[in-house]
């Protein structure tokens, strides 16, 4: 059999055609499992959305994720490892300004994952109004503050550059 082989491909190709079907597999902790799915399947299916591939996920944590396009599974994936973390002051995150409030902004930073930004860390110097600075749809970088009293996530805008 090796035989035959030989005269067709002398090796195997480093990376399968671009158009072949993939999976890749991580394994996140089970009790995340819920944070992944969301309410009624709408944060799983909001990846799916964006990206456009398929997801299973297994009972013990193990997640597929199948596609043909190699950068959407990536970022398919970096969603799901965002939704599991366990956030942590100093990680940087990049999102969307989904709203706005007189006292700051929220940013999405993974489907169904939200964080504020307090009007006291958009900018260096004091911010009257959080419109002068952001409009819905824009996309920031933020550095966590860790959880509020409340156990919502608090980021900054103005730190970071500091990091």
């Amino acid at each position: 059999m090796d035989n035959c082989m030989k005269p067709a491909i002398a090796a195997p190709r480093p990376t399968v055609n671009e158009w072949a079907p993939k999976i890749v597999s991580i394994q996140i902790d089970p009790e995340k499992i819920g944070d992944v799915v969301g309410q009624r399947g709408k944060t799983i299916n909001e990846i799916i959305a964006r990206t456009g591939v398929k997801i299973d996920i297994d009972d013990d944590g193990r997640v597929s994720v199948c596609g043909t396009d190699k950068e959407a599974m990536d970022k398919a994936i970096e969603m799901i490892k965002i939704i599991v973390t366990d956030f942590e002051e100093g990680q940087i995150f990049k999102g969307k300004v989904v709203s706005i409030k007189e006292f700051g902004a929220f940013i999405e930073f993974a489907p169904g994952k939200e964080g504020m930004v307090h009007i006291s860390k958009i900018a260096r110097e004091r911010v009257e109004h959080v419109e002068d600075y952001l409009t819905l749809g824009d996309i920031v970088t933020v550095v966590c503050l860790g959880k509020d009293k409340m156990g919502r996530i608090s980021f900054s805008m103005k730190d970071v550059a500091q990091q």
